[in-house]
Parts: C-alpha cells; structure tokens; sequence
C-alpha cells in the first residue's frame, strides 16, 4: 500500500524515473507472492476455480457480466450456466468441451471480470492456451481496457520488448542506466547485459526479471451484432484479433471457432498401425512447439519413446519422401501420418 501511495504522490519526470522503477519493482514481487500459488496449501482459490485441465487445449472465456459469455459458452458447447438479467451472474469457473477439427477444447466461463476480481480467482486464467475477451459491441472499449488491466494484474501480458544484456538498439522515453541498475538491485541483480530493442517501460524490464508472466494470445469477441448497421459491422470486421458474433442467434460462431484454431496453433497427428490404413478419426493433438516424434511418444504413453527404434515412418509435409523413416528427433506437421517401430 505505502509504494502504491508513493508512486500515486510521485510526479513523473525523468529526475524521479528511477524511484518509479524501484517502486514499480517492489509492487510487482508483492504480487507475484498473490498471483502464485503457495506449495500445499491446498485452499485460497475459491470455490469453482480449481478445475482439472482436460482435452487437448483450454480456452478461457472473460468479460464484464450481462456482456452473453454465458450465452455464447452454451450455444457453443451445451453447457448450463445459471444467466440472471443483472450484474454480475456467474460465480465460479463452469467447464465445457468442444471438439473441433477432431481436437478437444475445453471451453472455461471464468467470472465476470471487476475491478479487484484478479485477486487469486484469477490464477484459472494462467492456465489457458487462449482467451476470449467478450465485449458488448454496444458498450464503449473502455471495458476491453479496463479487462487487460485486470488481466495484467494475474501475470498476463503482452510479451516484453527486452532481454537482459544493456545495450541500447533504439532511443529510450522512460529507461536509462541509473533505473535500469536500481530496479535490478532491488532483485539483487549486480551483474546483467541489457538489450532494449524498443522504446520499453519499466514494466517491461521487471517483466522480463520477474519471469512469471504468462503470453496468451487473445481474441475481442464482439456479441450483439443482431443491435448494429451492416455498415458498422463492416468496420468492426477491419480491426485486427476481432471476431463480430451474436451469441443469441449463433451468428459467425464458424469464423469464431476457426480463428480459435488458428490461434491455439494445435498440430495434429494421425497414427497408421503397421500392415492398416491410417486413422483418420481420432488424431493425437500436440501443441505448436512440442511437435517432434518424441514428443508425440510421450503424449501416446509415458514409456512410448523407450521402446521406440531410431526409426519412425512418417508421410506428410515434413518429409521429403512419403514414407520416409525419420528418427525422434524430426519435427512433424499438421495431418502428417506416422507408424511408430518398435524395438
């Protein structure tokens, strides 16, 4: 509270940057102690909030109440969750699951997102692969901003624009050397190289030292488009990472769900048992950066990859041949086939 009020009193200028800085870097290992959970404790998340991750990958739904998340959750996946016309309507984390592109997607109502709300309820979201941030395309965008700001608040951001080696590849606003060293010595930082690559923040900096916070892509869900003019749909649909839909009339729910795929970037993976054909049916889903024969072992069975022979045979785009013996170390493509030999 006290830095809090010391930073409201601080005029900003560069004469005072570096005291910002300490501040800023003092708040934020305060609430890195909140936004982590403590090991064994067991509570403190609140009722509805500890949900087991299943499926192929997760996808958060935020937003202010009465924006239709529960609306849109339902048409989506068939999921109950108790809607009210007033404020503030779901009250604890309600999952469900889609499947999409022979993929499972667990769909996450998280609640409605008010100012104080991040504070430990919030820790669900670091879990997600993707967000979904719900606005009323009546309301004004202020709701989006105020949601990132408490999204932010839990250790969510957009990634930083710095990594520690000091060098300056651009004109700094805000940084200098005098506040890069007192934000690092109040980690006890003595010796670091610093490159900004851009015009970066003391957040940015305490970001990168910190390294709890977790980069999820995000998509604006704009609902209600049912109360708008096609001439202010089709500017809504120029502006970048934004679907329009309405969650009543299931409107645009395919541009939705294909922009979900694109940006949960899941690979999928069909088997081929020797002497069979393919199955086409159920694939084993692996994220973008696990992708490698190993790693498609360990998704399949723990002690898969043990068994396995230096060889694989793999048909698909990340061959040259089809089929082509790849060792477990080769990377592999969305929709590749592969037949595992064993030893």
């Amino acid at each position: 509270v006290s830095s809090t009020l010391n930073m409201a009193r601080t005029q900003k200028n560069k004469a005072t940057a570096h005291h910002l800085g300490l501040l800023k870097a003092r708040l934020a290992k305060l609430r890195r102690e909140l936004i982590t959970p403590k090991g064994g404790s067991g509570g403190g998340t609140g009722e509805g909030f500890d949900v087991a991750k299943t499926g192929d990958a997760r996808v958060g739904f935020v937003g202010f109440p009465s924006v239709g998340k529960s609306t849109l959750l339902s048409n989506l996946a068939g999921v109950y969750s108790e809607v009210a016309a007033y404020e503030f309507t779901t009250l604890t984390t309600v999952p469900g699951v889609i499947r999409y592109k022979g993929a499972k997607i667990q769909l996450l109502d998280l609640p409605g997102i008010i100012e104080g709300a991040k504070d430990g309820k919030g820790r669900v979201a670091r879990t997600c692969n993707l967000i979904l941030i719900v606005l009323d395309v009546l309301k004004p965008l202020l709701h989006k901003k105020l949601i990132e700001h408490e999204l932010e608040g839990f250790g969510i951001r957009h990634p930083p624009t710095c990594t520690l080696s000091f060098s300056l590849q651009c004109a700094q606003s805000e940084l200098d050397a005098e506040t890069v060293k007192s934000i690092l010595a109040e980690y006890k930082i003595h010796n670091a190289d610093i490159t900004l690559r851009s015009d970066s923040t003391a957040d940015d900096l305490i970001d990168v030292v910190e390294g709890n916070r977790v980069y999820i892509p995000c998509i604006y869900v704009l609902n209600k488009i049912d109360q708008i003019s096609i001439e202010e749909l089709d500017i809504i649909y120029k502006v970048p990472h934004t679907v329009p839909i309405s969650a009543h009339h299931r409107w645009n729910f395919d541009d939705l769900l294909e922009r979900m795929w694109d940006y949960l970037r899941l690979v999928r993976i069909y088997t081929k048992p020797k002497g069979q054909l393919p199955d086409y049916t159920s694939p084993v889903v692996l994220p973008n950066e696990r992708t490698s024969v190993e790693d498609f072992c360990m998704k399949i069975h723990k002690t898969s990859s043990k068994n396995l022979s230096s060889d694989a045979l793999v048909w698909g785009s990340s061959v040259k041949h089809n089929p082509q013996k790849v060792g477990k170390d080769h990377v592999m493509e969305d929709e590749d086939v592969i037949q595992l030999v064993k030893k």
